[in-house]
């Protein structure tokens, strides 16, 4: 079912920061991670959505994830990313970070499932890893809400 599940329940995620606060991303829905580049401006598009990039002759939308959760905006660094994901059944879309930091192994028992935002959709749960805490995002729940905003 899960590509990124391996053997005894482990999971993969990509840690990445906004401001102070790590996320996880499965890393079964990670394309691609490229460095910040020229993002077209869309009119009219929701206040969350940066743009769209050209990579390699492919248009692909841009979210600033920053926004998406309400932080404010800062100016790009040389940290700064975009994660190129594809949902399973969803076109490709870039989701713009500030930083990405790792990528971890969580065991299914370090992943606690009951946790819920104020939209009930951004988040699948909070990872336990060493000293630090994960939000594990719910990539499907954010893209659907694009789709849908």
């Amino acid at each position: 079912m899960d590509e990124n599940v391996v053997a005894n329940g482990l999971k993969q995620y990509i840690v990445v920061k906004l401001d102070n606060e790590q996320y996880g991303i499965d890393i079964s829905f990670v394309d691609n991670i490229v460095r910040m580049q020229q993002i077209t401006r869309v009119p009219k598009a929701q206040s969350y959505f940066a743009g769209v990039i050209n990579l390699r002759g492919e248009i692909i939308p841009v979210m600033n994830l920053r926004l998406k959760f309400g932080l404010e905006q800062r100016e790009n660094t040389n940290a700064t990313r975009i994660i190129i994901v594809k949902p399973e059944s969803n076109a490709k879309i870039g989701i713009l970070v500030d930083e990405v930091h790792e990528v971890v192994t969580l065991e299914e028992e370090n992943i606690e499932k009951t946790v819920y935002d104020e939209q009930g959709m951004n988040l699948l749960g909070v990872g336990k890893y060493k000293d630090t805490l994960i939000s594990l995002l719910n990539i499907q729940g954010i893209i659907s809400e694009l789709d849908n905003g």
